[in-house]
């Protein structure tokens, strides 16, 4: 059976009073990993998708949550230059270490907590989550979910891992000669292990409040759903600077 049974496991990364610097360490890692296996070229193919329905008189904006060290913003914004689209992005971590890390790359950088996100209703064009909905039991992670649905005006998308066998041992083996830290060879697997079937992934998005969530495999083990959110709000043309932006 190449899909093993959902765990919750034990990430070292999640543990209260982690260093801050072994944490940026590692989810460097974290980064290098999403763009060798697909998970950020999964997340920028569905919001590539999206760029029709985002606006031309103004900068769009886009929020990532659990953003890391700011790779999908990045990227986001590259790819948004080159569709003659104006983006800009807002990075969210708890972690405040994790927001100075990725101020650089993201332009706007927020300490906040993913289920209270200091923003409006409707008032981000797009919202995305990377890599972070597999730390959550169901019911967290449904709720989170209504929490990215609550401040998106046209899309949300949520990127994450296929749960398989192969791609833990896959993992395992290629974090060896990548030089990924330890703590990253084995959060890695345990995040695998904690990973979703498209299924799953799909009955959290509707759980959240999705009618019609478009859940697709990706290459390197990668699931991405995306979904218009319900309500259709205006956006508001100030959204990125809400909350308190994080000074370096």
């Amino acid at each position: 059976m190449l899909t093993p049974a959902r765990i919750r496991g034990r990430e070292f990364l999640d543990e209260p009073g982690i260093d801050g610097a072994t944490v940026v360490r590692s989810l460097h890692d974290v980064a290098r990993s999403n763009t060798l296996f697909g998970g950020r070229r999964a997340v920028l193919r569905a919001l590539d998708a999206a760029m029709p329905d985002l606006p031309t008189d103004r900068a769009a904006t886009l929020l990532d949550v659990g953003t890391g060290v700011g790779d999908i913003p990045f990227h986001a914004r590259r790819l948004a230059r080159r569709r003659g689209v104006r983006l800009e992005t807002v990075g969210l971590e708890l972690s405040e270490a994790l927001a100075r890390a990725s101020r650089a790359r993201v332009g706007h950088a927020l300490v906040g907590d993913g289920f209270r996100l200091p923003f409006a209703d409707a008032s981000v064009d797009v919202v995305t989550a990377s890599q972070l909905l597999h730390h959550f039991a169901e019911a967290d992670a449904a709720r989170l979910l209504r929490e990215l649905s609550r401040v998106a005006r046209a899309r949300v998308i949520v990127g994450d891992l296929r749960r398989s066998w192969l791609a833990a041992g896959g993992f395992w083996l290629a974090s060896w000669p990548l030089g990924f830290h330890a703590i990253t060879r084995h959060d890695g697997v345990v995040s695998v292990r904690r990973g979703f079937t498209t299924a799953e992934l799909e009955a959290l998005a509707r759980a959240a409040g999705a009618d019609a969530p478009d859940v697709r495999r990706r290459l390197g083990w990668r699931l991405v759903a995306s979904w218009t959110p319900a309500h259709g709000a205006s956006p508001t043309a100030d959204a990125p600077r809400a909350g308190a932006p994080l000074r370096a």
